[in-house]
């Protein structure tokens, strides 16, 4: 089960082996811990839970939860996998360093993009402005027309202005390239969703 729950540190370059320059993003792996294992027979789909960091503050039922784990997460993931019964390395308990990620593996990264505020349609859209000149009005910004006289309402989806950002993406496809389990240190290529400090989840692709 290649999964971690990492911290998003910020993004550096690196020379391949060919002499290119690549730019990665650096991800703090310290080690996380399984929580929780579901199966089919008692919750009817197959995941982990893991837990990363540590906290003071955990309630009576968080505490009894992590008892069989021996640990109190301050950041706690549920990841969804098939092979949960095949692993007999999977317990409760255990810890997954950065070390189950190798360099050259494909994976996908998931975390809460910048949120932006209120933005409008060209920002939030890439809306084409109107003209400034020869009858521009000064409306250059608006975003125009919204519908139709019928059915005198607004379709839902339509592109206009609202908040923008903060929301969960994915990014497919990139690459590890650099593990470093002594400092909990993972380096994926190009960039990450998300603030610095931000929490990202890695998962190798299927």
């Amino acid at each position: 089960m290649k999964a971690l729950i990492t911290r998003k540190l910020g993004m550096t370059s690196t020379i391949a082996e060919d002499g290119t320059v690549l730019a990665v993003t650096l991800l703090s792996a310290s080690p996380c811990v399984i929580t929780q294992i579901k199966t089919d027979e008692t919750d009817g789909y197959q995941a982990l839970q893991i837990g990363f960091e540590e906290t003071k503050r955990v309630n009576k039922a968080q505490e009894n939860h992590f008892k069989a784990a021996k640990c109190s997460p301050k950041v706690v993931r549920e990841f969804r996998t098939e092979d949960v019964e095949l692993a007999e390395d999977l317990k409760v308990g255990s810890e997954l360093t950065a070390e189950v990620f190798s360099v050259g593996d494909v994976v996908e990264v998931t975390g809460t993009s910048k949120g932006k505020g209120y933005a409008g349609t060209i920002k939030r859209h890439n809306f084409h402005r109107q003209r400034k000149t020869h009858g521009g009005k000064g409306d250059t910004r608006k975003v125009g027309s919204i519908g139709s006289m019928y059915p005198q309402h607004i379709f839902k989806g339509k592109k206009m202005a609202g908040r923008m950002g903060q929301d969960r993406v994915t990014v497919k496809n990139l690459k590890v390239a650099i593990v470093d389990a002594e400092k909990g240190i993972l380096a994926v290529t190009g960039a990450v969703p998300g603030p610095r400090k931000s929490i990202v989840l890695v998962k190798g692709a299927n």
